[in-house]
């Protein structure tokens, strides 16, 4: 069953990837879009349980729909591409047949919790910057550039140019993106076990496609990649098989504040925190015994 929830520039679609593609997306009418899958690892999805019998089978399931979203791309489209650190290797390699990859990003975000004592832990995830046409391409690098913070910040001179002149106070972000992890606390937190941040998909939106342009999200979960577009002034394309997160894009992306008579709110959130005292009320630090 597939389920087409739209307004004028935005459409949520509840169902299965492959039929959702076929079914509400043409060939050649996305310019970028960001995939999120699982990635095979035993999270808890609700539908689905992210656990495929062996790396192969589950590969060879990534590689039907990469196929088939590059298909959807226009001349000048762009995907960026997660999974695992372990799955990536075959992915990347598979999907250089297809496409041009630009940059491969390591997305580094801080420890949440207990890390392994056998191994070292991760505190990373790739990601896949890859291109239709490498000669023919959107990059807004003027649109993501942040602050130089070695020589133009501490006004020293490159003697190296023709006219020695102070260092440039802006640069490209690089492949090595610091963004922390969306937590229970943050205002954009929602029930989703692996939720990316609005900052990581501001940067790939604002780098990556122009105003007017067409956003997809093929896994949406929490739907921030809609979400992001929509406030940059883009249109969206969002898919899940899930109808809990389907709901969180009707609220997020077309401003659904009810659905067949059921309201759709965001989670609440526990207000209070504990210190060595006690427990205080997290806005008005009221100490509660």
């Amino acid at each position: 069953m597939i389920n087409l929830y739209e307004n004028a520039d935005h459409k949520v679609i509840y169902g299965d990837v492959f039929d959702a593609l076929d079914s509400y997306v043409p060939d050649g009418s996305v310019d970028l879009i960001f995939a999120d899958p699982p990635y095979n690892i035993g999270k808890n999805f609700g539908h689905i349980e992210d656990k495929w019998p062996c790396i192969e089978a589950y590969v060879g399931w990534c590689k039907k729909w990469i196929s088939l979203c590059i298909q959807k791309l226009t001349p000048r489209g762009s995907i960026y591409l997660m999974t695992s650190t372990q799955a990536m290797p075959y992915i990347d390699t598979h999907i250089r047949s297809l496409i041009h990859v630009m940059s491969r990003i390591v997305w580094h975000y801080d420890s949440s919790g207990v890390q392994a004592k056998k191994k070292f832990g991760s505190l990373y995830e790739p990601i896949l910057f890859c291109v239709m046409d490498k000669k023919n391409y959107t990059f807004n690098y003027d649109d993501i550039a942040i602050e130089a913070k070695t020589g133009a910040k501490r006004k020293l001179i490159d003697y190296r140019k023709a006219v020695p002149s102070e260092y440039s106070a802006i640069k490209n972000p690089g492949n090595v993106w610091y963004f922390p992890r969306v937590r229970y606390r943050m205002h954009e937190y929602e029930d989703h076990p692996t939720q990316k941040p609005e900052s990581l998909l501001n940067r790939i939106i604002l780098a990556s496609s122009n105003p007017g342009d067409v956003v997809m999200d093929p896994f949406a979960g929490t739907f921030t990649t809609c979400a992001v577009a929509a406030y940059l002034g883009r249109r969206s394309i969002g898919i899940d098989l899930n109808a809990d997160y389907v709901d969180i894009g009707l609220r997020r992306v077309l401003g659904y504040s009810s659905v067949n008579g059921r309201p759709l709110e965001p989670v609440s959130k526990n207000t209070q925190r504990v210190n060595g005292n006690g427990i205080k009320n997290y806005y008005s630090e009221e100490l509660i015994v």
